[in-house]
């Protein structure tokens, strides 16, 4: 590396190997009969004057001021020249070490906040990769997930024409974008959103996309919330730790823990809001296909089929619309369906229960829909 350099300054300002420039970079190599390297460019054609050392090897250098060697080379009669060389050999280096710098802090993380604070929006925490959401030595620490990732996690209540329905959603930016289940708000009359923190928000629906289950809200007058960190469903596998954070039964802040038991189910569930209150009522048990086979209800003759990641972390009614994380603490799936061990309509919620057989959302295809559903869509 310091031969590299050093064959750097002499391309820029070539000269003899007793030239001042030479001797300011490297003071310990000024001996006047030091080798030249034959790789090195050749020396100027004005030939400079040869004359012995009388200071031992440190003329021009401090060398107790008794002693002067005339000048040689180029810089002889252009002394600005050398000058310049001094000023200019450092630029190499450090233009290099600031360079790797900015690399390495692109690399190193951070620049979807770097970005959220340079343009002052409230934008979707995105991560793909690694995130500080959880320390590393607590990855996968079911407690520390929570912890870390409940106050970005809401309760979803919509009072429907003929009752209530009760879900979960996600934050998403800090001044209260929600984003749900669509089967969560579906012919609502109103929504009203609980925080962690026991707050409560009106909330009104900006867009909803039927054709992937999901609905995007927003809370009046809110501020300083908490948004999830979402991450890349691409990069889930099977068998990964995962954490359910719902409201099921409105039990607000729920936490439930299991592995991802399978990616890219057939999930299909019901887009028509008559059938979805009809066969659901207010009890969450939202109606979903899979496999040919009808779970919770008969979804109708309107239907949807998304990709799902399938897990067996237990959910419940009112999981709807909540968070799938990963053990880094981020979001990676919108939990939508599970399968209720009553598949009669007309039982209670209080029925129905977890059996490990429940499907989310994966994040990706979130994000995709994020810029359709804030242009108001409602498909």
């Amino acid at each position: 590396m310091t031969e590299s350099f050093r064959r750097s300054g002499e391309y820029e300002n070539p000269q003899g190997p007793q030239g001042d420039a030479y001797q300011g970079a490297y003071p310990q190599q000024q001996h006047a009969s030091s080798p030249v390297n034959p790789e090195w460019p050749p020396p100027p054609t004005h030939q400079p004057t040869q004359q012995p050392a009388t200071d031992g090897g440190q003329g021009g250098y401090g060398g107790g001021g008794t002693a002067v060697l005339p000048a040689v080379g180029p810089e002889a009669e252009h002394p600005e020249h050398s000058a310049h060389a001094k000023k200019k050999r450092p630029r190499g280096p450090i233009a290099l070490l600031a360079a790797v710098a900015i690399v390495a802090a692109a690399v190193g993380g951070g620049t979807a906040y770097a970005f959220q604070e340079l343009t002052g929006k409230n934008e979707v925490v995105s991560s793909s990769t690694t995130t500080s959401v959880v320390p590393s030595s607590k990855k996968g620490d079911v407690a520390t997930i929570a912890a870390a990732v409940s106050p970005s996690v809401v309760e979803v209540n919509a009072t429907l024409s003929n009752g209530t329905s009760t879900g979960s959603g996600v934050i998403v930016t800090s001044d209260g974008e929600i984003v749900t289940n669509n089967h969560v708000i579906s012919g609502a009359q109103s929504v009203k959103v609980s925080t962690s923190d026991g707050k409560s928000y009106t909330a009104k629906v900006v867009g909803t996309d039927s054709s992937k289950d999901l609905a995007l809200l927003k809370l009046e007058g809110a501020s300083g919330l908490h948004p999830a960190t979402l991450g890349n469903s691409d990069g889930v596998q099977v068998g990964d730790t995962v954490v359910a954070i719902g409201s099921p039964e409105g039990l607000t802040g729920t936490v439930t823990s299991g592995i991802v038991s399978a990616l890219n189910r057939d999930v299909t569930v019901s887009t028509d809001e008559g059938q979805q209150q009809q066969q659901g009522g207010g009890d969450g048990r939202w109606p979903f296909s899979f496999g040919g086979q009808q779970f919770n209800g008969d979804t109708g003759s309107s239907t949807t089929t998304y990709k799902a990641i399938q897990t067996d972390a237990s959910l419940n009614p009112g999981n709807s619309g909540g968070a799938l994380i990963d053990a880094s603490g981020d979001i990676v799936g919108i939990n939508s369906a599970m399968y209720s061990a009553s598949s009669d309509s007309s039982s209670s919620s209080s029925d129905a229960g977890s059996v490990g057989l429940g499907f989310a959302i994966p994040i990706n295809t979130v994000k995709s829909d994020l810029a359709k559903l804030r242009s108001g869509s409602t498909s």
